[in-house]
């Protein structure tokens, strides 16, 4: 019996060998047995099966034991391996499961076919069940019939329990990449480590961004009423676990809260709640500060197991990823839709925002002001002080203005000394608004004393009131700002509601507009051009063409205060047109003049790439001017090439074929994605000022900074900082590696005449 069935599954390749030695040894045994044999080799079999670690176990055509190794003895509590026979699974399991157990037994020997490599879950009383790896063969006579059946069970419960961690640890990663809500990803991290563990619950506190308390992040299985008790808590040297270990920046292990001091103050919420030990360990950055607490609650007196151990550290690595990870995206929002020089949102949040206040004050039957404000010759503070001056003004008026409004209400800075005021209004009707325009207006007056320097300022105020007003975000905005034009005609330093009367609405804009319009076909416009250097040697390596609107009456206008209304007017692509010329043109003439060549930068907007003729303008640019493609570079941001990805890999392509160089412009300033970065072929990455300017302070900056330069380089990508102002700046990015840089620190935009000197 055991030659032919032995032969019969050792050439089955399915069967994992060492169940076949099992086999070969199980019915060497049997036939011994059979024999009644007490030969010392059948004394050996019988020690070595009862010594395995796996269970052995022979059963009989109605599935009663036969005989049964001592691990399987043991596993159902019987002290001698020879008290299991005769038994059948429905002695020894509940009904459903042995029947189960039974069904599949009798199909093994009544096929003949056996059954390899089956996953079990075993219940096990008091404990998370045992998972085995079973398979049963059939064992036949030596007339090849069926007698029996031999099973083999392996308990891979720890390698289950190992795979199901990966497969979790993995799936939290991914929601961490797909910038899933944090709440989300840290209620499934705890619920991963409480299925790993037996009688604990998990609990995640995140530090406020002031360092003193610890607010909930993630309980899903914690008692509601603690949660909200301990919402909130400050950190201490001895505030319970959590808070003493966000205090400490160090593991805390409390393995009785009752008579442990460190809970001396919430011995009693702990008794109310049934906990008995708490483990808390910090959840840090990668710089270990303190961004969190990971906590095990158990509703015993005892201290942790290696193994709760290594959970705790497990989840306060993954909850530290994903925290630090909102944390960056947070700031990176937050750059995006704030001005630089006020922290005052911008118009990218304004554009957020505004349709949404609209949209709840039309439900709620609410009205909505807005106050367009433009400061009255500040133009002459800048020409006379100094930039810097005229900076530290508005960012007085801008506190000033954010003094005179509540909560409900927005202040935002359109660029330059332009600002927005949206006043929410608390039901249908003006009582009050006036008063508020009034005090908005008076403390706008007051003059700014800066270094003992009075600064005289006044402001002209365009009002446009929801829904008499405008209807949209850009109705209504755009009636203000024709209202604001309206006060300075009259004499500037005055209030002015929008009037309906048509022929006001309409001419006002219109004049501006005709007046780029002209400016564009009689060439008032210029470009200034920004040097980038190599950051190393500081030898030059390109220019950035900005351009200028060179006005008969107002002077030279920087390009924020019409590129808005080209954007809006649709005559940014003839200006983009003119742009891409004045380029070209420019920098074949200083070659012709045997100036050493340089790449010349020109930035590309949304609408203009979206032309459908955008890369034959191109071509037709270069052919006309004669211009080599290698020295035309062309700035695209990402919101620009992300709109219609296909469509923007096909233009993309057509202009990479026609050798001109393709860069991403201001990265880092919004939702910057990798996939950009993978999807286009760029040839180099602009780090946005807004990242450069933090630098070297800011901890954050200096870590998105760091990462952005060496993925770049990883990508193969030229990185371009912009908006270096200072040596400090200047000395992290050679320290960082970053290529080239651009700013005041080498050059403020030079006209065509400066540049030919650098050139020379």
């Amino acid at each position: 019996m055991n030659e032919m069935s032995a032969k019969q599954w050792q050439s089955d390749g399915d069967l994992a060998e060492e169940t076949k030695r099992l086999v070969v040894a199980t019915e060497a045994m049997m036939a011994a047995n059979a024999h009644q044999s007490d030969g010392i080799e059948n004394v050996r079999l019988k020690a070595i099966v009862h010594a395995l670690p796996d269970f052995l176990y022979v059963k009989d055509r109605d599935s009663r034991f036969v005989f049964a190794n001592a691990v399987v003895a043991r596993s159902h509590n019987f002290e001698n391996a020879a008290d299991i026979a005769g038994k059948r699974d429905f002695d020894l399991f509940e009904f459903e499961m042995a029947r189960r157990y039974f069904d599949i037994e009798q199909e093994i020997m009544s096929t003949g076919v056996p059954a390899l490599d089956m996953e079990e879950i075993i219940p096990m009383p008091g404990r998370k069940p045992m998972c085995r790896l079973t398979s049963k063969i059939p064992l036949r006579n030596d007339r090849g019939e069926v007698v029996g059946l031999i099973g083999v069970s392996r308990d891979i419960t720890e390698r289950k329990r190992q795979e199901d961690l990966r497969r979790g640890q993995s799936a939290l990663l991914e929601m961490i990449a797909r910038n899933e809500p944090l709440e989300m990803i840290l209620e499934a991290l705890v619920l991963l480590i409480e299925a790993e563990l037996d009688g604990v619950t998990g609990s995640v506190l995140l530090l406020d961004r002031d360092g003193t308390r610890l607010h909930h992040g993630a309980a899903p299985n914690m008692p509601s009423a603690y949660s909200r008790m301990i919402d909130g808590i400050p950190i201490g040297p001895k505030v319970g676990s959590c808070g003493t270990a966000a205090w400490r920046g160090k593991t805390v292990i409390v393995s009785d809260v009752l008579s442990d001091p460190l809970w001396e103050d919430f011995r009693g919420v702990a008794a109310e709640f049934g906990f008995r030990s708490c483990w808390s360990a910090p959840v840090l950055t990668s710089q270990n500060n303190v961004l969190g607490t990971f906590a095990l609650y158990s509703d015993t007196v005892r201290e942790p197991s290696e193994h709760e151990r290594e959970m705790v550290a497990v989840a306060t690595h993954i909850a530290g990823i994903a925290i630090e990870r909102k944390r960056v995206d947070d700031r990176i929002y937050f750059m995006a839709h704030h001005d630089d020089l006020t922290g005052l949102p911008n118009r990218a949040f304004l554009k957020e925002r505004m349709a949404k206040t609209l949209f709840q004050a039309g439900r709620n039957n609410r009205k909505v002001t807005v106050a367009y404000i433009d400061l009255d010759n500040f133009k002459d503070i800048n020409d006379s002080h100094g930039h810097a001056a005229g900076d530290e003004v508005l960012k007085e008026i801008a506190a000033r203005m954010v003094n005179c409004v509540r909560a409900s209400d927005m202040v935002v800075r359109l660029g330059g000394d332009e600002f927005l005021v949206v006043l929410v209004h608390q039901s249908s009707h003006d009582a009050g608004i006036q008063r508020r325009l009034r005090e908005l207006q008076k403390a706008l007056t007051r003059p700014v004393i800066l270094d003992g320097t009075e600064f005289p300022v006044t402001s002209s105020i365009g009002v446009a009131a929801f829904p008499a007003g405008g209807n949209t975000p850009e109705e209504l905005i755009a009636n203000a700002d024709q209202a604001m034009y309206r006060a300075k005609e009259l004499g500037r330093n005055r209030l002015q509601y929008h009037n309906r009367q048509r022929d006001y609405c309409v001419d006002i804009p219109l004049t501006e507009e005709e007046e780029l319009r002209q400016a564009i076909v009689a060439d008032h416009l210029c470009l200034h051009y920004q040097p980038q250097v190599a950051v190393v040697s500081g030898r030059l390596t390109g220019l950035e063409a900005l351009v200028r609107w060179n006005h008969p009456q107002r002077g030279m206008i920087p390009p924020g205060n019409f590129i808005p209304l080209a954007e809006e007017s649709g005559l940014i692509i003839p200006l983009g047109l003119w742009v891409l010329n004045e380029a070209c043109r420019q920098a074949r003439e200083w070659q012709d003049r045997g100036l050493k060549p340089v790449t010349v930068a020109v930035n590309v907007s949304a609408k203009q790439f979206a032309d459908p003729d955008f890369a034959g303008h191109v071509h037709e640019a270069l052919e006309r001017h004669r211009l080599d493609p290698r020295w035309l570079e062309l700035e695209l941001t990402e919101s620009t090439v992300m709109q219609d990805v296909d469509k923007a890999i096909g233009i993309m392509g057509r202009l990479h074929r026609l050798g001109v160089r393709l860069s991403i412009d201001d990265f880092g300033a919004g939702y910057s994605s990798l996939a950009a970065l993978k999807t286009f072929p760029f040839d180099r990455l602009k780090m946005d000022r807004s990242l450069v300017e933090a630098l070297p302070g800011d901890k954050t900056a200096v870590a998105i900074a760091s990462a952005v330069i060496s993925l770049a380089q990883t990508l193969q990508l030229t990185v371009v900082a912009e908006g270096v102002e200072s040596d400090a700046q200047l000395e992290f990015l050679r320290w960082a590696k970053c290529e080239e840089a651009q700013g005041f620190r080498f050059a403020k935009p030079l006209p065509p005449g400066d540049v030919v000197r650098m050139l020379k």
